[in-house]
């Protein structure tokens, strides 16, 4: 079983209320990345990350934390560990869900794998920096609505100050927060947003013969249910030369990964992301994700079963592969 309900959410809400973040992780570690791109501050197109990637892996170390501690007599102190994540600012937590090394500097690749690939479509756009604030995504899921709403003015105000007229999204939570939650938030909100894939989608060539490469794709609920985000990816992966392989319920009937349900319900969660490992290795070995959330989940669930990947490195290995035969 869990933590309390109400503890879970109240430390999340606290953390977003503190610091414009359910698990804050400092801006200068979470946006080094860029400053080795070089990316420029602002302008009227950026890159908007909302975290998601930087902060998943300790959401995921969190939970497993949380599962553990909620099946022993610890779990009646939550109060406590309440109490005591405010006066550490949020902080606490953080340190407390510190997670590997290996999984947060893979993670944190992906922002700059989705820039690199953005810049070979002749795409140019900025960054916000320190302003790459978090969308309230997992608070608005769990309910903290006042929270998020104040916390999207800032957001916004953050996109007006810095010039800001299109966002280039590179998860599916952070795209539908920006695109479909926060015109109904902030009175006036008109920035336009788009996920890196419709993007690249758009500018793709004719797709080539599949290489040896085959890998089975998960969907992401939010992108396939809420943003119609499905056709794109099979796209880019033929376009990049992978067999692109159907699992049993795909493109807006996917099986979720379970997640974030983890946040409150860890076991049920794990169970639902165990039938969804299920489906997918029963069609192939390798797994292309789009979401940190279902790569995070997947991976822990499949126990090495299947070896899963976010999308932006198997298109970005395709590139490398056309750099070695043009040369």
């Amino acid at each position: 079983m869990g933590l309390p309900t109400k503890d879970v959410v109240g430390v999340l809400s606290d953390n977003m209320r503190m610091r414009g973040s359910v698990l804050p992780v400092p801006a200068r570690r979470a946006t080094r990345w860029a400053r080795q791109l070089g990316l420029p501050k602002g302008g009227p197109t950026v890159i908007y990350t909302g975290m998601m990637y930087q902060i998943i892996p300790y959401i995921g170390s969190l939970s497993r934390l949380q599962a553990r501690v909620g099946a022993s007599s610890l779990a009646r102190f939550s109060g406590l560990a309440r109490i005591a994540n405010r006066a550490s600012r949020g902080y606490g937590l953080t340190l407390v869900a510190r997670p590997a090394r290996e999984e947060r500097a893979e993670l944190d690749r992906v922002p700059a794998n989705v820039v690199r690939l953005l810049r070979q479509a002749g795409v140019d756009l900025g960054y916000l920096y320190e302003d790459d604030l978090y969308t309230g995504a997992l608070a608005y899921d769990l309910g903290s609505d006042q929270v998020v709403a104040s916390h999207a003015r800032r957001v916004a105000a953050a996109f007006a100050r810095h010039g800001v007229r299109e966002v280039i999204t590179i998860d599916p939570h952070t795209t539908n927060m920006l695109r479909s939650v926060y015109p109904r938030l902030v009175e006036g909100y008109d920035v336009r947003v788009r996920s890196y894939l419709e993007v690249l989608a758009e500018r793709t060539g004719e797709e080539r013969p599949p290489s040896a490469r085959r890998a089975v794709v998960h969907d992401s609920c939010v992108f396939a249910r809420y943003e119609g985000v499905v056709d794109e990816p099979r796209r880019l992966l033929a376009a990049a030369g992978v067999e692109a392989l159907e699992p049993l319920q795909a493109g807006p009937y996917t099986w979720c990964c379970g997640g974030p349900a983890e946040s409150l319900y860890p076991e049920k969660a794990a169970a639902v992301a165990g039938e969804r490992v299920a489906q997918l290795s029963a069609v192939a070995r390798d797994c292309v994700t789009m979401c940190p959330i279902c790569l995070v989940n997947l991976r822990h669930a499949s126990g090495g079963e299947l070896a899963v990947r976010d999308i932006s490195e198997y298109l970005l290995d395709a590139g490398r592969s056309e750099a070695v035969v043009a040369r």
